[in-house]
């Protein structure tokens, strides 16, 4: 550490840093003159040890370097200075917080190859444009270089906060999740530290809370603490207890590591605190205080069950504002927002993470892991309400946030701002494992049953009858996995674990249950027909999936009535387009009156849409002339207001390509000549009112006012990351001779009032328009 300077504490809190000039010299050169000793370190919070912001140490300074044209080839050559092997991902916009002193570098143009970060294109040191909201940042891969040499290990005394939980002393909450009160500890060497509570205030309780995952603070009763963490006699323990809540009173040898700490609130992590450490004997530590205990309100998704969902729901006050969409798990996804009864993104310009926590808080989860810009949980639809949010922090609205209102030039979706919240540990994780596939993402599922306070858990199969991409859902996210690609019924290929025993069958889940064990299931009642081992439930799971949506004006524009003769209908009866009373007809005299309009389905998500059937199992229609390779794709209703269907239709997959891509993306899918079919992200599928089963068959549809609905992928047959978009209404009139299609839109676009408003459309029910 000598050569390389010494630090105050408060720099060494917020950094981990190493020499490189000693470990890796440049090369000389005849024609160069020698170059400066450059240093690299990793700063900010909250991070772990491969990630950080970027600092370098040029001309006897510290300094940063501007995100302006960064990418992950520059990542990598500066993971390699830091000793890593290679990076993993690159951070913009200060994500681990604003360093300070000089910019040195802007527009950093590497190849990915380079030695020395120097040696890649920039504008000069020194030289920049930038403000310290541009930080950049960069996550390396957790793997070292083979005999590396540098200080890039965490000193003994290190001086700074990672790790911090809650320890719970009341008896009754040791097994209770989620722990929402205890003793604060924080990570240190082996073990955990206690933080001296001379000074801590509710300002202090909100950050720790923020960080367990819960939006608030509430008051504690220390005198409770103080038995279990002061020496006192039995016979007096006994008395002061009472009738009180019982405490774990045994002595425990404290060790105090922190004290003085005084946070302002907004902050997202302990570290962007200010304390002090204790550096020598702690065991005389803290003398007139006793250990940090903090006391947090939980959010409704994760409060205790004193009472039904009913009542719980009854206690909010009209709908919620803003949503989250587009996450693989709770508490994370694009930042959605409710303005004039229609709901709309936010723009990325300024999002940062005291906005993110103000949403995250608001939304019953605690404080922003990250404030993602980007895109990088899927595009939206509808307008994009706000831009340049600029939360202090305190706010407890979003609402209440200053922000400048959009105009058409300043955002598109491809700039939707997301957060990843907080959440508080629930263990869902440790009740269900995969086994037998070939990565970490797939596998036979088995989940544990008899868990309690002294039960060992027992390893058992899920039935797969029933089992499907909902349920596969939910698995995937209890495991942590993201996505499902796929629910499998069988799964006989993976039969590679000793578990056989089915302990769990008649799963059917919604899609957004947390754990399995929170969808409806038989219970103790075992119900499986098939209990053999290779009839089990399986998951294939992945990071990103898609989201398709309909284009919903083009529906409004498009929309018309034909009188199709019978005879030119033989290849739609084949598909099963008509109605059934269209088997009864005189054919091929006659017609049938077809409602016709064109789709456009564009895939939003973050993964490409593919048939769940391979190309082998696609079947070929003689007819038509095509392969399908989704028997059904879409679902077209005519809905009476009360909903009862009074005509239906269906569309099978003809041909899922990319007939159109955004700027800058290439199609990648195309039917001709047997090809790969599905839409790529940033693409979209058109299907033409003109082409055949485009239609609904509203022959014995009488005259009246109706709801025309279109559902994409309505069997939940590919995985999509967002199921509630992937249907769409409209009002419309039929007078027996002409229709009007008016009011389409998302299902989920409208806000609760606006969507009554729809469904309670008034107008006569059979009279002829004049």
């Amino acid at each position: 550490m000598g050569s390389c300077g010494m630090w105050t504490w408060q720099v060494l809190l917020s950094s981990l840093w190493l020499c490189v000039g000693s470990s890796q010299p440049t090369l000389p050169g005849p024609m160069h003159s020698p170059r400066p000793q450059l240093k690299f370190r990793l700063a900010g919070y909250p991070r772990k040890h491969n990630e950080g912001r970027v600092e370098v140490f040029y001309n006897d300074e510290w300094g940063t370097i501007c995100d302006d044209d960064f990418m992950l080839a520059n990542a990598h050559v500066l993971c390699r200075h830091l000793g890593f092997v290679a990076a993993t991902g690159w951070a913009h916009s200060a994500k681990y917080g604003k360093g300070i002193g000089r910019i040195w570098l802007d527009n950093v143009n590497c190849a990915g190859g380079e030695k020395s970060i120097g040696d890649c294109k920039h504008r000069g040191w020194g030289n920049s444009d930038c403000s310290h909201e541009e930080d950049a940042g960069v996550i390396c891969k957790d793997e070292r270089i083979p005999g590396f040499k540098d200080s890039n290990v965490i000193e003994t005394e290190q001086s700074h906060v990672e790790e911090v939980r809650l320890r719970p002393v009341v008896s009754g909450a040791r097994r209770q999740l989620p722990v929402t009160e205890g003793i604060v500890e924080v990570r240190y060497k082996d073990g955990w530290a206690q933080i001296c509570d001379e000074g801590w205030n509710s300002q202090n309780s909100r950050v720790i809370c923020g960080m367990m995952g819960f939006p608030a603070e509430k008051k504690v009763n220390r005198n409770f603490y103080k038995l279990a963490s002061s020496p006192q006699p039995k016979q007096k323990r006994r008395e002061d207890i009472g009738s009180k809540k019982r405490l774990f009173t045994e002595r425990q040898q404290l060790n105090y590591r922190l004290h003085s700490v005084s946070c302002t609130g907004t902050e997202v992590h302990i570290s962007m605190c200010t304390f002090e450490f204790y550096r020598s004997n702690t065991s005389a530590a803290c003398g007139a205080g006793m250990p940090a205990v903090v006391s947090c309100v939980p959010g409704p998704l994760f409060a205790a069950s004193n009472g039904p969902k009913k009542k719980q729901r009854q206690q909010q006050q009209g709908q919620p504002r803003i949503r989250l969409k587009g996450g693989a798990k709770v508490g994370e996804g694009r930042v959605e927002v409710l303005k004039s009864n229609e709901w709309g993104t936010i723009c990325d310009d300024r999002w940062n993470l005291l906005s993110a926590s103000v949403v995250c808080r608001e939304l019953g989860f605690g404080s922003a892991k990250e404030a993602l810009t980007g895109a990088r949980m899927g595009q939206g639809m509808g307008p994009v309400h706000l831009n340049e949010v600029q939360c202090l922090g305190t706010e407890k609205s979003l609402w209440s946030c200053p922000f400048r209102n959009i105009t058409q030039e300043d955002c598109k979706h491809t700039e939707d701002a997301a957060v990843r919240c907080n959440i508080p540990y629930m263990g869902y994780e440790n009740l269900i494992r995969l086994s037998g596939g070939r990565s970490r993402f797939e596998g036979r599922v088995e989940v544990a049953v008899g868990t309690g306070d002294r039960d060992q858990p027992r390893w058992g199969l899920v039935c797969g009858e029933g089992w499907g991409t909902l349920e596969a859902m939910v698995a995937c996210r209890q495991l942590g996995l993201g996505f499902a690609n796929h629910g499998l019924q069988e799964t006989w290929y993976w039969d590679a674990s000793n578990v056989t025993e089915m302990v769990l069958s008649g799963v059917k889940c919604a899609g957004h249950e947390m754990s399995l064990s929170h969808c409806q299931h038989h219970g103790t009642n075992l119900n499986c027909r098939k209990m053999d081992t290779r009839f089990a439930a399986g998951v294939i799971c992945s990071e990103t999936a898609s989201d398709l949506l309909l284009h919903a004006p083009l529906v409004q524009e498009t929309a018309y009535i034909e009188d199709r003769p019978l005879h030119m209908l033989y290849c739609a009866a084949e598909e099963n387009c008509l109605s059934s009373s269209a088997r009864l007809a005189n054919w091929p005299y006659g017609h049938r009156r077809l409602l016709r309009f064109s789709s456009q389905i564009h895939n939003n998500g973050r993964a490409d849409f593919r048939p769940k059937a391979g190309r082998h199992s696609w079947v070929w229609h003689e007819c038509h002339r095509h392969y399908h390779s989704m028997d059904i794709f879409t679902h077209y209703d005519i809905l009476t207001p009360n909903g009862t269907k009074v005509a239906e239709g269906h569309k099978a997959s003809f041909c899922l390509e990319d007939t159109e891509c955004e700027e800058d993306v290439a199609k990648r899918y195309e039917c001709a000549n047997f090809g790969e079919q599905g839409i790529t992200v940033g693409c979209w599928d058109l299907y033409r009112h003109d082409i055949d089963c485009q239609w609904i068959d509203i022959t014995d549809v009488k005259p009246g006012n109706y709801i025309l609905q279109v559902m994409i992928n309505p069997n939940f047959e590919v995985a999509e990351s967002d199921f509630t978009n992937n249907a769409m209404k409209c009002n419309c009139k039929y007078d027996g001779h002409r229709i009007w299609v008016h009011s389409c839109h998302i299902g989920d676009a409208l806000s609760e009032e606006a969507n009554r408003r729809f469904e309670q459309y008034p107008g006569q029910l059979n009279n002829q328009i004049s």
